[in-house]
């Protein structure tokens, strides 16, 4: 694991955004995983801003989304694919048949998931994931207690989750109380990881995600057993984590990030 920290939320969001870029523009055919949520929507409206102004190409990217909310039809409002349509690909020129989420409306659930599974295989596996990080220390919508090798499946969600996105619903009593997800292990299978936090009220979960016990308690953490993962923070979330001044010498003093400052 690697962890890069940034002075604010524009900085990290920024470096997340031109990593992906670089990674797009190194593979035009990516096979890239998208996490939603509002630390999210500084990424995609730059990559918006690169599209536009830099023509980074979406024509051959293929996406797959790590959840969506059970009982959601794709046209809600508060539904995954309704946010990444608003976000990111109405904005730029991603082929929509090339965009895959779980279909949180399907009529047998359990078999939506390993059709979802199947369809992240047959692309060839994830090139790069994309996420974020709940309070809970949770990466998709996998709750404490998420198995570290779990597949695509449903999720009951915790009262923690809930309090943290049922305000993005005018009533926050619709919010659904399941959804599908990538499993961690999904997740691990991926070639490459980048996660994204920001804010001081997420400083908690990522001191114990990076610095603390690999545990099903915190599915973050499972991160740090992957080759290729690296955790991008601004000082806020960074703030309590205990080597921060080795972080930031790596960042500094290492080329491996050149290509994106």
């Amino acid at each position: 694991m690697e962890v890069v920290i940034r002075p604010t939320h524009e900085d990290a969001a920024e470096l997340t955004a031109r990593f992906i870029a670089h990674a797009i523009r190194q593979k035009p055919k990516l096979v890239l995983g998208l996490a939603t949520g509002r630390t999210m929507e500084a990424v995609y409206h730059i990559l918006v801003r690169l599209h536009k102004d830099e023509g980074l190409d979406f024509s051959l990217v293929e996406t797959f989304n790590l959840d969506e909310y059970i009982g959601l039809p794709p046209a809600h409002p508060q539904s995954y694919r309704h946010y990444m349509r608003e976000q990111l690909f109405k904005n730029v020129n991603i082929d929509l048949r090339n965009t895959h989420f779980p279909r949180g409306n399907a009529p047998d659930i359990e078999a939506e998931c390993r059709r979802y599974e199947s369809a992240i295989r047959e692309c060839g596996g994830i090139d790069l994931q994309l996420l974020g990080i709940g309070r809970s220390g949770h990466i998709g919508f996998n709750e404490p207690l998420s198995a570290m090798f779990s597949r695509t499946r449903a999720k009951a969600l915790t009262p923690a989750t809930m309090a943290q996105n049922s305000p993005l619903f005018p009533n926050p009593e619709d919010m659904p109380r399941r959804a599908i997800t990538m499993g961690v292990g999904t997740i691990l299978d991926s070639k490459e990881i980048i996660l994204l936090a920001t804010g001081e009220e997420k400083a908690g979960v990522i001191a114990k995600a990076v610095e603390g016990p690999v545990t099903s308690m915190i599915s973050a953490s499972a991160l740090q057993l992957h080759p290729s993962c690296h955790v991008i923070i601004d000082e806020a979330a960074g703030s309590k984590l205990q080597n921060k001044d080795y972080y930031h010498w790596i960042f500094d003093n290492e080329p491996d990030w050149d290509d994106y400052r």
